[in-house]
């Protein structure tokens, strides 16, 4: 069944996704901030709505369409990260603004250039709407996108922002030269924090190991394709974050998704090391090789400790 589908957000991911589904017949329309106009005009007679916008985006978006969204019309929530103003994911802020829509989640390893190129991947659908998920799963799937689902958006949304993190932690560590031990330490204790904010903000733990949690952390934190990634491997090479962003070219969520992550961290008592010294570098508090001594210079604690 081809559907009626409008992309809000036309960046990498949304771009992607928009050709990805045109080729398998659906009838795409988009909308991007760059075009103008009202994307409250591309509400009417459609299926599904996409949200593929950039984190600092969601939010004016939302309240644009408050009080607009026609009754029934699911919204499927691309964007990845943690809203540094209101601490919150995506789907809160959808919530906030739409709060009787029927929402649905899509993260994962997913990297655009991937896909593009028609190489295969699986990502996860996720939703308090069993149904629309599994609807979703079967009228949104590819012949190389495998398409799964849970119950647990804020775990898969949780966990999909701060693999970001995480990734361009990564980019510094193999920017810097450490070798595989390192990196695997890295990603070990890394995921250890996704588990710390995973929980505290009610996710299942099982969504950790997952296409959006353990998945896309693979993903993100070894592929040069992952601009969080690059964005790490550029500041071990002595670029601050503007410059870094500016060679990148593209959004970044990483840095604002870091920054907003510690704010949670510091009002809960959370404990975030990797966080913490990604933050302290991206205010220029200390560079790259120090912050990862400083790491292993934490005092010694047992492994279930973050």
């Amino acid at each position: 069944m081809s559907l009626r589908i409008t992309v809000l957000g036309r960046g990498a991911w949304g771009g992607t996704l928009l050709r990805l589904w045109e080729r398998q017949g659906h009838h795409l329309r988009s909308w991007s901030r760059r075009d103008g106009g009202d994307p409250g005009s591309l509400l009417q007679d459609c299926d599904l709505v996409v949200a593929a916008v950039s984190m600092v985006g969601v939010a004016p978006l939302g309240q644009s369409l408050q009080g607009r969204w026609p009754e029934g019309l699911p919204l499927l929530s691309c964007s990845k990260g943690i809203d540094l103003d209101s601490l919150c994911t995506a789907s809160q802020l959808w919530r906030r603004h739409l709060p009787a829509v029927s929402l649905a989640v899509l993260s994962g390893p997913n990297l655009a250039e991937e896909l593009e190129r028609g190489l295969p991947a699986a990502s996860v659908l996720s939703s308090d709407d069993p149904g629309l998920a599994r609807r979703l799963q079967e009228e949104l799937r590819t012949p190389h996108l495998r398409l799964y689902t849970n119950a647990d958006p804020i775990g898969t949304e949780a966990a999909g922002a701060l693999k970001n993190v995480i990734a361009l932690a990564a980019g510094i560590s193999d920017g810097l030269g450490l070798g595989a031990n390192a990196k695997a330490s890295l990603l070990c204790r890394g995921l250890a924090e996704i588990a710390v904010v995973l929980q505290a903000l009610g996710g299942q733990p099982t969504t950790l190991y997952g296409l959006a949690g353990l998945g896309d952390l693979l993903a993100t934190a070894n592929s040069s394709l992952s601009r969080n990634y690059r964005f790490g491997s550029l500041l071990a090479e002595g670029c601050d974050e503007a410059t870094a962003l500016g060679r990148i070219g593209a959004t970044v969520e990483g840095p604002r998704t870091a920054r907003a992550t510690l704010a949670l961290a510091l009002r809960e008592g959370w404990q975030l090391p990797i966080c913490g010294q990604v933050v302290r570098l991206l205010a220029g508090e200390l560079e790259a090789r120090q912050a990862v001594q400083e790491l292993m210079q934490r005092d010694l604690r047992a492994e279930a400790a973050a």
